[in-house]
């Protein structure tokens, strides 16, 4: 690493091979991600007065420019290397993530849609009416808040839309206090 690699170990002796493999794990971070500027790994083993089974804690902070990483891995397993590799795994997954956003590779989420419900029925699906007038089916499996028995008729709601095989469908629908725009009674 260009920067000098911090390696802490708690509740455990100090162990070359395990610092090695750590070394050889945040070499390849600072490959992926060259504008580290900090990196800190520590090895703990907490309540190591437990019987059966150690519990690994890896914990993994990162700075890079504008952000702070942290990563924390914990597993009763007796291989700490898998631990590390888990963790540094997830290191790695958090460092894309921030790569991403840099660039403005973000994926975008889509916006959530309002209307008010207009139709139900027994068998367990109804519709929403948008206030531009596009109706949109939903089931009650794809009711998230409240349950599908809560929901009444011209309750305003909240949800995503999917097209479907015979129409626009309604996903995530959630009933609650959403701001709509003026809608005709």
């Amino acid at each position: 690493m260009k920067i000098p690699l911090r390696i802490n170990f708690l509740n455990i002796p100090p162990s070359d091979a395990i610092e090695s493999e750590i070394r050889k794990r945040a070499e390849k971070l600072d490959q992926f991600y060259e504008h580290m500027m900090h990196c800190e790994v520590t090895v703990d083993v907490p309540g190591k007065h437990k019987k059966q089974g150690r519990l690994y804690d890896i914990r993994i902070d990162l700075t890079v420019p504008g952000a702070e990483i942290a990563i924390s891995r914990v597993h009763r397993n007796e291989d700490v290397y898998a631990v590390i590799r888990d963790a540094f795994e997830a290191a790695i997954r958090k460092l894309q993530d921030k790569v991403r956003c840099r660039r403005g590779d973000v994926k975008l989420h889509e916006a959530p849609l309002h209307g008010r419900v207009t139709k139900l029925h027994e068998d367990g699906h109804g519709f929403i009416e948008t206030p531009d007038g596009n109706e949109f089916y939903f089931h009650r499996e794809n009711v998230a808040h409240p349950d599908f028995d809560q929901i009444g008729i011209g309750v305003e709601v909240r949800f995503l839309a999917e097209p479907g095989s015979e129409g626009l469908q309604a996903k995530r629908v959630s009933a609650g206090r959403h701001h709509l725009p003026h809608m005709p009674e």
